[in-house]
């Protein structure tokens, strides 16, 4: 048992200029530079030298319909990741890849060229896709139902992990005296066969310096939570209250142990979008500037994808019927959780059309928070000790300047209580994780001909 207090993840979640939809149009805003190597990696390296475990990119294979009111780059997260971590030393780098839409092949060599050229700082955000908009973009006429991809999602994370774990930690020799570069017997075909996927094997790559990259997850549905339960070792998910964080972080936690896995390998990290101010009157005014240079139609279509409400039908300043979300469930007990945080906001805030449109521009059913560096801090060791949270997704509102006042003015509270890390303590993504490095589940079995 090891006698360090429990200390906070932090990440940054990088999107292109911010996480509310109006930061391209904000004076703060940088959308000239989404292109840019050079503005991800200034980025990466803020969040670095405030010693935050990773930077994060989301993803997704398929152009948003309301790209016309928002900037986004698409750019492929691996590539990116890949210069950053040429621009960085210490920093974890979490990408964003479908188990929809890759093979495990292919996807495997990505995820562990990027944990052997970082030297161990690879994360994987597993996700399903869920937009229909991707289908088309690989010849399918339509995407696959939840629960088909949520069984594929399985067999193929069950393929990457063993083709990650088919060079055992000492299958390279390196001896020149024999001419042996490597031992056959400590490489292994895993012969994968499932429903969905068959794979042979090996992989043409050893073994990484993680054992392999931190598998993350973010579906928080019924199929998601199992999915969490079985396989990950961070999750990112989205909450608007206490309550509800605790609720989640609960069942997840179960679910770990019931797979027989140790909860506190499981990182549960909601999202949190702060607007800082050197007064709570400054971050209010803060947030309302970007909310004033919302456009209402992005915001519409917006909610209709993530909560599948479509209310157009509704005058802007009219109250929010709440009988329209009467079958949103909550938390805990079905595959809509994103409707049910939006469903929670109507409930309890009884916002019109506008004011509901702006409780989500800022971060797409995140919680959004509004203070002073103290009261984020505040919030955030409240979340951390209360059971809600191992740690927090930082979703800046704007970037660059967000992530800054952030690191400049939040993070030094943490540190001085006691909660947060002043310097790492190791090298990998595991290691500010506080994750164990898993062994192969080849070492020490008989090898296979290939």
């Amino acid at each position: 048992m090891s006698d360090q207090p429990r200390q906070l993840s932090l990440n940054a979640f990088i999107y292109p200029s911010g996480h509310h939809e109006a930061a391209w149009r904000h004076p703060t805003g940088s959308p000239e530079r989404i292109y840019d190597i050079s503005y991800y990696q200034e980025i990466a390296r803020t969040a670095e030298a405030a010693k935050l475990d990773a930077v994060f990119f989301a993803d997704g294979p398929a152009l948003r319909s309301n790209v016309k009111y928002n900037a986004a780059a698409g750019l492929e997260p691996i590539t990116l990741l890949t210069a950053i971590a040429a621009a960085t030393s210490r920093i974890g780098l979490i990408g964003t890849a479908s188990t929809t839409y890759y093979e495990p092949y292919n996807l495997a060599r990505l995820f562990s060229s990027l944990d052997h050229l970082s030297g161990g700082r690879a994360g994987w955000n597993i996700v399903t896709t869920g937009t229909d908009l991707a289908a088309a973009n690989f010849g399918l006429d339509q995407h696959p139902v939840h629960a088909d991809r949520y069984a594929r999602a399985r067999e193929f994370v069950d393929a990457v992990v063993a083709l990650w774990d088919s060079w055992e930690d000492d299958a390279i020799l390196l001896d020149k005296e024999q001419g042996r570069y490597a031992d056959p017997d400590k490489i292994h075909r895993i012969d994968f066969e499932g429903e969905y996927l068959r794979v042979r094997g090996p992989f043409n790559s050893a073994r990484t310096p993680q054992g392999h990259p931190v598998l993350v997850q973010a579906g928080a549905s019924n199929e998601g939570r199992a999915f969490a339960g079985q396989y990950a070792e961070a999750i990112f998910t989205a909450h608007q209250r206490l309550s509800d964080a605790q609720a989640f972080y609960s069942d997840i936690k179960g679910r770990a142990a019931e797979f027989g896995r140790n909860p506190d390998h499981v990182k549960i990290l909601p999202g949190i979008s702060p607007f800082i101010g050197d007064t709570e009157a400054d971050a209010a005014r803060l947030e309302r500037e970007f909310n004033e240079l919302t456009v209402p139609e992005y915001g519409l279509t917006q909610l209709a994808g993530i909560a599948g409400r479509d209310l157009r039908h509704l005058d802007l300043d009219e109250r929010v019927p709440a009988d329209l979300f009467a079958d949103a469930g909550d938390v805990t007990d079905n595959d809509r959780s994103r409707l049910q945080v939006v469903a929670g906001i109507v409930r309890r805030e009884n916002p019109t059309l506008r004011q509901l449109l702006h409780r989500l521009a800022g971060a797409r059913g995140h919680r959004v928070f509004a203070g002073t560096p103290e009261q984020v801090a505040d919030t955030i060791e409240e979340w951390f000790t209360q059971g809600a949270a191992d740690g927090f997704n930082v979703m800046p509102p704007y970037y660059p300047g967000g992530l800054e006042v952030f690191t400049e003015t939040v993070v030094p509270i943490l540190q001085e209580r006691g909660l947060f890390r002043t310097e790492y303590t190791g090298t990998t993504l595991r290691d500010h994780f506080g994750l164990p490095r898993p062994e192969s589940r080849f070492a020490a079995q008989p090898a296979s001909a290939w």
